[in-house]
């Protein structure tokens, strides 16, 4: 049995699309919606441009948003399937 959630995405050269926001234990952390999830992505944005203004980061580093929403379903274990069918938050990833 899971249930639906969001997770934020980034896509890498080596890996391909996997979650880029993750625990304490290295499970993808996970949003109940996508609002939340889009609140959190607008945080890191913030966070970014506030380090340009402070001279720490590039703008065009600051104003890149890389990350996006993906649907997924939760399982009791705590990983997580994408649409795609990726399992990410068990032992092997």
């Amino acid at each position: 049995m899971s249930e639906p959630a969001f997770c934020i995405y980034i896509t890498t050269v080596c890996e391909g699309p996997v979650p880029s926001v993750r625990d304490g234990d290295g499970k993808p952390c996970v949003f109940k919606t996508e609002v939340e999830a889009q609140r959190e992505i607008a945080d890191f944005v913030m966070t970014r441009l506030q380090e340009f203004i402070d001279g720490h980061r590039d703008f065009e580093d600051a104003m890149t948003v890389e990350e996006y929403i993906v649907p997924v379903d939760v399982h009791p274990d705590g990983s997580v399937v994408d649409e795609a069918g990726n399992r990410f938050g068990v032992e092997s990833n």
